[in-house]
């Protein structure tokens, strides 16, 4: 069923046909009461006589011709006439073949979007703060109810059976020694070392008794128990200023040491057979341990909830923050010309690339479309949309037609 917009463009197009087809037909009518008004009338009349004959003559052709696409005329079968009806399977193959040529191409939509501007358009409507807050509550709407319907069993199978057998499948020994020789030369892994030097030096503080009785547990069961004290003790405050040594003194020769290590153990994971081999094991004996897929199960418990509670909270944190980002990219899109142009290459690309791949699958639509139509309603259609410019080919043809036995009539007479 056709929209109300439809509709009232149709209505407007078939008031213009008849229009224009009354116009076409009163020149004929017009042409043929002249004829009759001037038969075999000498004089000046001769020469509107032969005007009016070649006008008929030529505005009875062009309606044939006219008429002839759409239907038989006057309803006679006349050999090709009512050609829309007979080809229009034909006429639609090559409409397909026509836009498939000339507009669904890469060229023709990358061209067509950039010309339009999106980019700055999109821009100026992210700019505006009410525009990105109704974004962002959209998109946050449709991603909390799609956390909501991920089911917990679909999610345990996909890491089950897809994602941890494929991360176990992979080599991820030069990976890991590549990551790790940037940690060390970009000093990430300091703020790590501090925490461990800190704890322990704290804890050593916190539980001299608990250190002193794992040293005695090793002391020689013929040794005086003052002794053994003394030297628990002595190793105490020996342990502890050392960890505050290696604490406070980034360069110490402690750090230096771990550093080379670590060093080593990156060379080792991109280069060493037997660490990589180590690595791998290790990296498949945690991935295939039970307890993995349900800490994994309960991280992403923990991820889900904590993103649909900020999701759904319309004041919180997570919402300003995503409205304010989209603001500020609003407004860069708008002022940064290079921006803009990159934005509009690699969207004009994936159009491209859109259009290419699915055009010529979405072009079917057109005869498929007009396949279903029976051949009078295809000629109905079409004449609906072009039969009002057709018409001036009616009144072209009355007029040219008249010219043109005037002109005839008067070299005839001339020659006479």
């Amino acid at each position: 069923m056709s929209s109300p917009t439809l509709a009232a463009a149709d209505e407007a197009r078939a008031l213009g046909l008849r229009r224009m087809r009354t116009v076409a037909t009163s020149l004929l009518v017009l042409a043929a009461l002249v004829f009759v008004a001037t038969l075999h009338r000498g004089g000046v009349w001769g020469y509107v006589n032969a005007t009016a004959e070649a006008a008929m003559v030529g505005a009875l052709a062009d309606w044939f011709a006219v008429t002839a696409l759409f239907r038989h005329p006057l309803g006679i079968p006349v050999p090709h006439t009512a050609l829309v009806p007979k080809k229009k399977d034909v006429f639609a193959k090559g409409l397909e073949d026509f836009v498939v040529g000339n507009f669904l191409t890469g060229d023709a939509a990358r061209e067509r979007f950039v010309a339009a501007g999106v980019t700055r358009r999109v821009g100026g409507w992210l700019r505006d703060r009410a525009h990105s807050t109704r974004l962002v509550a959209e998109v946050s709407s449709t991603l909390e109810r799609g956390l909501e319907h991920l089911d917990d069993d679909e999610v345990r199978s996909v890491l089950e059976k897809s994602l941890l057998p494929r991360l176990a499948a992979e080599p991820v020994s030069p990976l890991a020694g590549s990551l790790l020789h940037q940690v060390v030369a970009d000093r990430v892994h300091v703020g790590l070392v501090d925490l461990c030097v800190v704890e322990a030096h704290n804890w050593l503080l916190d539980n001299p008794r608990t250190f002193m009785t794992l040293v005695t547990e090793r002391a020689p069961s013929w040794a005086p128990t003052w002794v053994n004290d003394l030297v628990g003790d002595r190793l105490h405050t020996e342990a502890v200023k050392w960890l505050r040594d290696v604490r406070d003194d980034p360069a110490h020769h402690v750090r230096l040491a771990l550093d080379d290590l670590l060093r080593d153990l990156a060379t080792n994971l991109g280069e060493d057979p037997s660490t990589m081999a180590r690595a791998e094991a290790l990296k498949e004996r945690f991935l295939t341990h039970p307890q993995t897929l349900e800490t994994a199960m309960g991280l992403w418990e923990v991820v889900r909830r904590t993103l649909s509670v900020s999701l759904a909270d319309e004041q919180g944190p997570l919402r300003e923050r995503l409205v304010d980002e989209c603001v500020a990219l609003g407004a860069r899109l708008e002022a940064d010309e290079a921006l803009r142009a990159r934005v509009d290459e690699r969207a004009g690309a994936i159009v491209a690339s859109v259009v290419e791949s699915y055009g010529p699958e979405l072009a079917p639509i057109i005869s498929q479309v007009i396949a279903r139509w029976d051949g009078k309603e295809a000629a109905e259609r079409i004449e609906l949309h072009v039969g009002r410019d057709l018409q001036f080919i009616r009144i072209n043809g009355t007029i040219v037609g008249g010219l043109a036995g005037l002109l005839i009539h008067t070299l005839a007479q001339l020659a006479a």
